[in-house]
């Protein structure tokens, strides 16, 4: 009996000249998609943040429509090319730019930090400096693409727009449900409060509210040592 022939796991299978250093950034630039999707799970898991949740059921809506365009558009990639399938639009530029678009309006428009005693939030110029980070590592992901010859420079500017299109699409989306309260309502539900969804990353940093438990048992650890020692030392 004949063995059947090996097949290729695509999903992390990156083409590139091993002799080019610049191929080889490239290859790793191909694999931000999958690490903002480890990202997103270990966010949502850690957290149970209803804006995490929502901005990766967008993200999955915009593959949706990444996958859908495809075959109907159905625009064969590069002559030259690394990939299969089809190749308008690039499904990395469409992804990497819904994400950093997404994370640019929450940071700049609906996250509002309020200071606490132990913790100073980020400020608007550093969230402005994340923001712009977070698009230039969009465009080295997008470039990353043509460079490879996994898609034409056509195929990844519309990659990009639709990507940035639909980010805005979707906050504004949110936007509107939490307006009428309808996210308010959803939190309110059984199977939400079992799986202790909550929506605190608006208003404070994600490891404030843990920071603060900390701080309270250490300072109460501290007063039970003084009352020990000085409890040792009346003996």
């Amino acid at each position: 009996m004949e063995e059947a022939p090996l097949a290729s796991l695509s999903l992390t299978h990156v083409h590139y000249n091993p002799h080019d250093p610049i191929s080889y950034i490239c290859a790793w630039l191909a694999l931000v998609p999958q690490g903002l999707c480890v990202v997103y799970a270990t966010l949502i898991w850690s957290t149970r943040e209803v804006e995490i949740i929502m901005m990766f059921a967008g993200q999955m809506a915009c593959e949706a429509l990444n996958w859908g365009l495809k075959r109907y558009i159905k625009e064969e990639r590069p002559k030259q090319m690394n990939g299969r399938g089809y190749g308008m639009p690039s499904s990395h530029a469409q992804f990497v730019a819904y994400f950093s678009l997404s994370l640019t309006l929450f940071l700049l428009l609906r996250h509002t930090p309020v200071p606490s005693s132990t913790h100073t939030p980020l400020s608007f110029i550093l969230r402005e400096f994340l923001s712009f980070l977070s698009i230039l590592s969009a465009g080295a992901v997008a470039a990353s693409r043509i460079y490879l010859n996994y898609h034409t420079p056509k195929q990844v500017l519309v990659g990009g727009a639709a990507g940035a299109a639909f980010a805005v699409a979707w906050f504004g989306l949110t936007t509107y449900l939490r307006r009428v309260r309808w996210i308010e309502w959803g939190l309110e539900t059984s199977w939400a409060r079992m799986l202790r969804m909550r929506d605190l990353v608006i208003g404070e940093d994600l490891v404030e509210g843990g920071w603060q438990r900390w701080e309270e048992r250490r300072r109460r650890r501290a007063i039970e040592g003084i009352g020990v020692t000085a409890r040792k030392k009346a003996r």
